[in-house]
């Protein structure tokens, strides 16, 4: 019971039974109801019809013969059985009884005619059923005027075994049929849940190899339809895993490389220092040397640390009314060093009036850095950088632009994951996927635009 090929075959079966039970139970009753309907109609229909003729032998003086005479002929005109009864008012009130019959096949003291009573009595074409010896039978009964006064009442009969029949022919074809449906619907049923089976059993081994870390497992994709759906975004899932841990383990490699040069650096710079002999300038520059391989071990625990809370969300953001243009001045004028080292030239481009956007400034301040610093990183010596504040539809936007190289269009779709870098680049890969990601966090967007000679980062934040 716990296969689920075994719950959708008894799922299929159970909707196939209720469906032929339903058939069975109210459609088959509705019908024998609607056939003996019209099978009544059709005798009230005869009997308005065909007891015109009777009205004349209606009287004393009219011999038994006649009268005999005119219901075999009624009766053999309607194809039913016509029984012409009188009428009598007396202690006990209207009473029917009778006077001549088309057949002699049943004894006429057999049958009780009520729907010649109420005929009789309410002056109207009466029909109803009513059970025989030789089984039900529907009756059609009028009454014939005379002198203004319900003199005789004309049934038209007739058996309804023919409906009966009819009804009981249709149930055992429902029968046989919904044992064929049901048959069918199981065998469907376990057909179609055993082909889904094997498809969810393809994507449960292919998680399985994903668990133990082998990301080449690819599921077919054979349909479309939902689990063909489920297939793709698994396939998608496992692409962006192999990615994400083939970036993991080179971004190992690259901290490796990245952790490992400073410390030895610095290692190798305390030793140099411990030799008293050394000038005062030589011991300068060592520091120097020094202070700069501990700015890059800085950076790269920072941006970990950054990396870690934004994952984490716990990073807190403090939102608060902010001039842009006066910020991306005040962070770009941090570079003026480094600018010079690079030989670029950094061209601030601001309106005159202010650009305010409600955001967290050290955010905001951090995400500019990386976009300017990531400009430095990887354009040439001698490229110009333009940083620029504007407002259009609504929203704030702040932009940094170089000229140098580009970025190839096989890499800029994935420049924003975390720890990629390019075959050429330098660094932990992670600054603009930090910059993304705090950008996202105060509902704004980073988006990039490159082509050859031309890069353009542009941070976009409601206003």
């Amino acid at each position: 019971m716990r296969s689920i090929r075994v719950r959708l075959a008894l799922i299929f079966s159970s909707i196939t039974l209720t469906a032929i039970a339903g058939i069975y139970l109210y459609v088959a009753p509705q019908l024998e109801s609607r056939l003996r309907d019209e099978k009544l109609e059709g005798l009230a229909r005869d009997a308005g019809l065909y007891s015109r003729e009777l009205v004349r032998v209606i009287g004393t003086n009219v011999d038994e013969a006649a009268v005999n005479r005119s219901v075999r002929q009624a009766a053999d005109r309607a194809g039913a059985r016509v029984t012409l009864l009188g009428v009598s008012r007396g202690s006990q009130g209207v009473q029917t009884y009778p006077i001549s019959d088309s057949t002699a096949e049943t004894k006429i003291e057999d049958i009780d005619f009520t729907v010649a009573l109420e005929a009789a009595r309410t002056g109207r074409t009466a029909t109803g059923t009513e059970p025989t010896n030789e089984g039900r039978v529907g009756e059609a009964a009028r009454p014939l005027f005379f002198n203004d006064r319900v003199a005789r009442v004309v049934v038209f009969s007739a058996p309804l075994g023919d409906v009966q029949g009819s009804v009981a022919l249709i149930r055992r074809q429902i029968a046989i049929a919904g044992a064929f449906a049901l048959l069918f619907a199981s065998m469907a049923g376990y057909l179609v849940a055993r082909a889904l089976s094997r498809r969810i059993k393809r994507l449960e081994t292919a998680a399985d190899k994903v668990a133990g870390g082998d990301f080449s497992e690819r599921i077919p994709i054979d349909g479309d339809d939902e689990l063909s759906d489920l297939a793709r975004a698994f396939n998608d899932m496992q692409r962006q895993l192999a990615q994400l841990d083939s970036a993991r383990k080179r971004f190992i490699a690259v901290a490796s490389h990245e952790l490992r040069t400073p410390i030895f650096s610095l290692g190798g710079f305390v030793e140099l220092l411990q030799d008293e002999e050394l000038d005062e300038e030589t011991r300068r520059q060592f520091l120097d040397q020094m202070a700069g391989q501990i700015a890059r071990l800085r950076k790269l625990a920072t941006e970990l640390l950054d990396l870690s809370k934004l994952e984490a969300g716990s990073l807190e953001l403090r939102p608060e009314p902010t001039d842009v243009g006066e910020l991306a001045r005040q962070v770009t004028a941090e570079f003026t060093p480094a600018l010079a080292q690079h030989d670029s030239h950094l061209q601030l481009r601001l309106e005159r009036d202010p650009i305010r956007a409600t955001c967290d400034r050290e955010r905001v301040a951090q995400i500019v850095r990386i976009l300017i610093d990531n400009a430095l990183a990887h354009t040439p010596e001698g490229t110009e950088i333009f940083v620029s504040a504007t407002r259009a539809n609504g929203s704030v936007c702040l932009a940094v632009r170089d000229h140098g190289l580009g970025i190839h269009r096989t890499v800029l779709p994935r420049i924003f994951e975390p720890f990629f870098t390019s075959d050429d680049a330098q660094g932990s890969g992670l600054g603009l996927a930090i910059a993304r990601e705090l950008a996202e966090r105060m509902s704004g967007q980073l988006r990039v635009e490159s082509v050859p000679g031309r890069t353009e980062f542009t941070l976009e934040l409601p206003s």
